[in-house]
């Protein structure tokens, strides 16, 4: 069957009654959350994991994808009207939407950023259904050992990636691994670190430490740094449609942002953070009007508007193919497909073909019900800005909790709730990322299971592991990735030494 086929397959399952509600239900709540800042789509994932768990697994993740693009999109809302980004991938869209603005020109910002995110999901989208099966084909001639080599890029890469501190993430990752060997030995069927408590020979449940560190403990530290002061919103004036020159302005910049968006967020060292500053930075460049950079030009709220929504489907692009998530969002949707026992990676487009090309399609789905939102939605999305904040926190302690209880109704998993929650305050607070901990207690046992494995098939020898070209040029590549910027940095703080010294002499 050829991918046009699998992609109409898709459309059958993803336009299915209660599939189309779940999608509704995923944009509109990713739009408000994106709205809402500090409240990003990897808090609301996390928090609904306990409560779809019973739930249809199609119709749940479907729901986690439109979250992320919703959430994509809503960040946009509180960057052009309140100038502070809603996500930390909608910051470049401040620096020139706000300025509009306060132009009164704050409509003409909002669509572009709706229309331009409108076609750079649909186009990446689509772009993720065509590139998919050959990352698919590539993956299934890998055996243990270069699965485990890939396993070691992505935990190199998500340390790197998350927080500004190489070693702040590994030291994250490690404690995800500490987690992840409590419980049963896969292999040997011994206890291990269980200390004699019953509950806690299942492991640890990724879901609960989800909903810990992202719902507690993020939903602790914001509500800890106090209020910020009273936030101005620029009100929309005049028409919210664009102008034929705002047209013509904008239009290759959708384009421009998507090529740089979409491969940046299928890079395992990606984000979306990288690719809306190379948009703005090529935007600046090649602009007609430079002058207005900085005082309102509509190409810098177009280009990486569109690189941060091709970003997201950039991102199911790893995460689909090979299990690896790129960004703390993909992380918690990796822990949703394993609460239904599916594992993303090449396997699952053989094994589970309509629930994967029903995801990707659905996505088709949420970009034309994302564009019907936000544009004559604009005035309610503003109106939550409104919602007092103890209001807000509260409730999503609450949530939080009813929905850990419901899925698992256990004293014990209750106070591992709160542990984790308390451990991901501390974490927030020492600026330590919280995403490598789940990444590590979700792949962790998988990289132990492939290197055990792979040592028993050499009787084990471990320079099996670079006999192996594909596993010796990951691992090459996870090295350069752990080294090169540690070597960058110090020799940047060299320099800044030296200058230091000079200006003293």
């Amino acid at each position: 069957m050829t991918t046009f086929d699998f992609l109409l397959q898709g459309l059958m399952v993803a336009m299915q009654p209660m599939n189309l509600l779940y999608a509704l239900i995923g944009v509109t709540l990713g739009t408000a959350v994106g709205v809402l800042p500090g409240i990003g789509p990897a808090l609301t994932v996390a928090l609904l994991l306990p409560v779809t768990y019973r739930l249809d697994p199609a119709g749940s993740l479907i729901m986690f994808a439109g979250i992320y693009y919703g959430g994509m999109y809503g960040g946009s809302t509180t960057s052009i009207l309140l100038n502070t980004p809603g996500e930390s991938s909608s910051i470049v869209t401040a620096l020139e939407g706000n300025k509009m603005a306060r132009k009164g020109r704050g409509g003409p910002a909002l669509a572009t950023a709706a229309i331009g995110s409108f076609v750079a999901g649909l186009i990446a989208t689509i772009g993720l259904a065509f590139i998919a099966p050959f990352i698919v084909k590539l993956a299934l001639v890998f055996g243990p050992r270069e699965y485990f080599a890939l396993m070691v890029l992505a935990f190199v890469t998500v340390s790197s990636a998350f927080g500004d501190s190489t070693l702040r993430g590994l030291t994250s990752l490690f404690i995800g691994f500490a987690l992840a060997i409590i419980g049963i030995d896969q292999l040997s069927g011994q206890a291990r670190l269980s200390f004699g408590v019953p509950d806690l020979l299942d492991g640890v449940e990724v879901t609960t430490l989800a909903v810990a560190m992202f719902a507690i403990g993020e939903t602790l530290y914001i509500a800890a740094q106090g209020d910020t002061g009273e936030e101005k919103v620029e009100a929309v004036r005049g028409s919210v449609w664009m102008n034929a020159q705002d047209w013509a302005r904008s239009w290759k910049a959708w384009l421009r942002g998507t090529v740089i968006g979409f491969p940046i967020g299928a890079m395992p060292a990606g984000g979306a953070e990288i690719g809306t500053f190379l948009s703005y930075a090529a935007e600046k460049r090649l602009t007609k009007y430079p002058e207005e950079f900085g005082h309102g030009a509509i190409e810098g709220v177009a280009g990486p508007e569109a690189a941060n929504n091709a970003s997201a489907a950039g991102t199911l692009v790893p995460l689909l193919t090979l299990g690896l998530p790129t960004t703390a969002t993909a992380a918690i949707m990796l822990a949703g497909f394993q609460q239904y026992g599916l594992q993303p990676g090449p396997l699952l487009f053989a094994t589970n073909p309509q629930l994967v090309w029903g995801l990707i399609a659905s996505l088709l789905i949420a970009n034309f019900m994302l564009l019907v939102l936000n544009l004559p939605l604009v005035g309610l999305w503003v109106k939550l800005l409104t919602i007092p904040k103890p209001w807000l926190y509260s409730g999503i302690l609450l949530f939080a909790t009813l929905g850990t209880i419901g899925a698992n109704p256990s004293v014990f998993e209750l106070g591992m709730l709160l542990a984790f929650g308390l451990l991901g305050y501390g974490m927030r607070i020492l600026g330590y990322p919280i995403a490598p901990v789940v990444v590590g207690l979700i792949l962790g046992p998988l990289a132990e299971q492939q290197l055990r494995r792979a040592l028993a098939i050499s009787q084990g020898d471990p320079t099996v592991l670079f006999t192996s070209p594909i596993a010796a040029v990951l691992l090459l590549i996870a090295f350069a990735a752990l080294v090169v910027p540690l070597i960058l940095r110090a020799r940047g703080r060299g320099q800044v030494l030296s200058q230091l010294a000079a200006s003293e002499d």
